[in-house]
């Protein structure tokens, strides 16, 4: 596991940070989870016990072998990116603020679309494990980069993962990324949010005092802290263990 420092972003276009967690007319209901599907990521009302999980707060990720969790933080702690790394595979997860009987992630996921777009990107639309999800291929400093966007809506949050590797023109190589994905908690709290403002995500103790021992530049991020759209990653990290 690493942690490292780190600032904040620019904001994702089309933010909308004025809105409250209230229904609005128009969004795409709260899909339910068919009954067969067993696993999440989950609400912290429905998820499994003994499961040993880093606890950021807001999120939870599952301890699953071979995988690196890497987080930048502020030096006070605060969490601004979390990135699963497996490999050559990259998953960056993100949770936001939702209405309580409306999901946002199709229209995230229009967003998304109208920002690639904007800047000369193509993206298709595919089908997958959660519904409908974006790929995309965007040039970044080391070259052309694949990506792709999924979203899942839950009970007043919706998780945003963006895969970044062999995983993202084909998923079944995602491997054990799959199951850190299967298995985040979500921990929503009860206080009123803005609809898309991120949910807040602080290291453990233990954890905010390493990055105070770290002597280390920063990473380059992986993506700016948006508001549950924006184009997400544009730079894979190193998947060398630090």
């Amino acid at each position: 596991m690493m942690f490292s420092r780190g600032g904040s972003g620019r904001h994702a276009r089309g933010d909308r940070g004025g809105r409250s967690d209230r229904p609005a007319r128009g969004s795409a209901p709260v899909p339910q989870p068919p009954a067969e599907r067993r696993h999440g990521p989950y609400d912290i009302s429905e998820a499994p016990s003994g499961v040993e999980r880093l606890d950021l707060g807001s999120l939870q990720i599952p301890a699953v072998p071979e995988v690196e969790i890497r987080v930048q933080a502020n030096p006070d702690g605060a969490v601004q990116q979390v990135v699963l790394v497996n490999g050559d595979n990259a998953l960056q997860v993100g949770v936001f603020a939702a209405p309580r009987s409306e999901g946002i992630w199709e229209e995230v996921r229009e967003e998304i679309r109208e920002s690639l777009f904007s800047e000369g990107v193509a993206v298709q639309e595919t089908e997958g494990e959660y519904g409908v999800e974006l790929r995309a291929r965007v040039r970044t400093a080391d070259g052309l980069t694949d990506l792709r966007f999924l979203g899942v809506d839950g009970p007043r949050w919706m998780v945003r993962g963006v895969f970044q590797g062999p995983a993202a023109t084909d998923p079944s190589r995602a491997g054990v990324l799959v199951e850190c994905l299967h298995g985040l908690v979500v921990d929503r709290g009860q206080e009123a949010k803005p609809v898309r403002e991120p949910l807040p995500l602080r290291l453990p103790k233990e954890a905010s005092e390493q990055v105070h021992e770290q002597q280390a530049a920063p990473e380059t991020p992986l993506a700016p802290p948006a508001n549950g759209s924006g184009p997400g990653p544009r730079r894979r990290p190193s998947p060398r263990p630090r």
